[in-house]
């Protein structure tokens, strides 16, 4: 064959077949998957990856949400216009409903409740009987993220053990589970920020507004910029300032986006994405380092909530 008639792959092409035989390998070997979707990018990316894997079809099953009640409006609204573009099912479980039931309790009003996500997945995992939920992870976001392989294990409790884990030698993946189990499937664990910013800017998906530069008011503490005043889609304001605090307004824009009290902005200029990938290659700050409030309260906090039960 001359070599003008060979196509060469970029890393691109390489990381999306890799997560395009995950989703199918998934859908092969478990009979009651579960998609999770949160309207951010990394969930964003893994939509476009099952569309290719399985359109014409539709997907071989359902997208979910784990609200903490705390999301940002651009976000919630965004995840469900994509969802009915899509024609797909869209289930949302919300932390609120967990502290109704009394499963989940703040230590005070204004704790984070970013981790007691954990309880409301579990709880829809009995609910709906799932075997497998794929997910959004990435191995660079953190370094318990790390230790986890691409279909992550969880007992009969729901809990990862790092030290119980299935080899995966020559990409085989092993998805099999007893009742009650779980498999946490992560297709695009191998990609880094800037793969998935790159691949946004390859697939021109369609983004929440709030990952790109915007004017917000924000106050300084504890080091990072933390966004007040910010208005649910219930219409409530949380996030209020403390007593001395100075409110400035900045640009600013998000590299992660989740529960309102944890998710930190950076400054940023980027507008577009173009910008955000020239922006996240020239960054010296992890993602989650310099955007997750409560991945800074210990080495091992991530890893802790992995081990009861988080995505």
């Amino acid at each position: 064959m001359s070599n003008l008639n060979k196509k060469t792959l970029s890393h691109l092409d390489w990381l999306e077949s890799e997560a395009i035989h995950i989703l199918r390998e998934v859908a092969g070997q478990c009979s009651n998957p579960v998609l999770l979707f949160s309207g951010g990018k990394d969930s964003l990316c893994i939509l476009r990856l099952a569309e290719k894997a399985f359109r014409p079809g539709r997907f071989p099953f359902p997208l979910m949400h784990i609200d903490t009640g705390h999301n940002y409006q651009e976000v919630v609204n965004f995840r469900d216009q994509r969802a009915a573009e899509l024609g797909e099912r869209l289930i949302v479980r919300s932390v609120e409903d967990s502290m109704k039931r009394g499963t989940v309790v703040l230590k005070s009003e204004d704790e984070s409740r970013n981790k007691h996500q954990s309880v409301t997945l579990l709880e829809a995992i009995e609910e709906f009987g799932f075997d497998c939920c794929i997910g959004g992870a990435r191995r660079d976001e953190e370094k318990a993220r790390a230790k986890e392989r691409i279909m992550s294990f969880r007992d009969e409790f729901g809990q990862w053990d790092p030290k119980n884990q299935r080899p995966e030698l020559w990409n085989l993946y092993n998805a099999r589970s007893h009742k009650g189990e779980n498999i946490r499937a992560f297709p695009i664990s191998n990609w880094t920020e800037m793969d998935v910013w790159q691949y946004i800017e390859r697939e021109q998906l369609q983004l929440p507004s709030i990952y790109f530069a915007h004017q917000r008011n924000v106050v300084m503490r504890n080091g990072s910029i933390f966004p007040v005043n910010v208005p649910l889609t219930t219409g409530e304001v949380i996030n209020q300032p403390k007593a001395g605090e100075e409110v400035i307004t900045m640009q600013v824009r998000f590299r992660t986006v989740g529960d309102i009290t944890c998710t930190a902005p950076v400054i940023s200029d980027a507008d577009d994405v173009s910008k955000i990938v020239l922006e996240t290659a020239t960054t010296t700050i992890t993602e989650r380092g310099a955007t997750r409030l409560d991945d800074q309260t210990s080495d091992a906090s991530m890893e802790q909530r992995k081990k009861e039960g988080y995505f």
